[in-house]
């Protein structure tokens, strides 16, 4: 994986340790929720995690966005996958998306190092 994962992984686990730090019962919760949803269930994690990235796409959430996108490549999503994943969120979320999408075609690169 490259640079650009890296940094936002760093980024990611230290600023979730510091909100942990002072958070109340229902961020916590609201954090437990978000993980549990994407565990296995009707729909499988790898469903779960491509439809969580187009919502991103669609809402235009960057960390989000890269959140998924790993999610995404560690269960094993190709890059046609990933590409339909694409179209699907450009479809639905109109040319606003086009920023989002260039920025997750670069993620997606450097998870492929």
């Amino acid at each position: 994986m490259g640079k650009l994962v890296e940094e936002f992984n760093d980024y990611r686990s230290r600023m979730n340790e510091r909100v942990m730090e002072t958070a109340n019962t229902n961020i916590k919760r609201f954090f437990a929720l978000d993980t549990t949803a994407y565990a296995e269930g009707a729909l499988n994690v790898k469903t779960k995690e491509m439809l969580g990235l187009v919502a991103s796409m669609v809402l235009r959430c960057d960390d989000c966005i890269k959140y998924h996108l790993e999610k995404c490549h560690n269960e094993g999503v190709t890059n046609d996958e990933i590409n339909e994943v694409f179209m699907i969120a450009n479809l639905v979320g109109g040319s606003i998306v086009i920023p989002h999408y260039r920025r997750a075609v670069e993620f997606w690169d450097d998870l492929q190092q």
